[in-house]
């Protein structure tokens, strides 16, 4: 899997902050998982900011020519994925975020890697 073009995690990232989301990490996991190249995770601070982030985003990223991108868990805000191809987006409310600590998850390193670096 080929990485995300520059262009479509700076735009991702730049709705991010032009909506005021908090704590955005990226994870890299070009290699390591046949879903995404990269993870983006995010939180809002409450439901509505949650949903109204994902929103903009998925529209930003139709407006800018990337096509109508599935988005997964609007109604409710706790936990908002929008899938922008090659980079999955996690929008999330801080309490919800720390219950999943995505970010543990998937900063693990990768057993062949692990092996690789000792």
């Amino acid at each position: 899997m080929l990485a995300p073009p520059p262009e479509v995690l700076g735009r991702i990232l730049k709705s991010l902050d032009d909506d005021k989301a908090e704590d955005i990490v990226t994870i890299d996991l070009e290699g390591r998982s046949s879903l995404c190249d990269v993870i983006v995770i995010a939180n809002g601070r409450s439901s509505r900011h949650v949903a109204s982030i994902a929103d903009h985003l998925a529209r930003r990223l139709k407006e800018a020519g990337y096509g109508t991108r599935p988005v997964d868990g609007l109604a409710q805000g706790d936990w908002v994925l929008v899938d922008a191809g090659d980079v999955i987006v996690h929008v999330f409310r801080p309490e919800v975020r720390a219950y999943y600590d995505l970010e543990g998850m998937w900063s693990v390193d990768e057993p062949a890697r692990a092996h690789a670096a000792r």
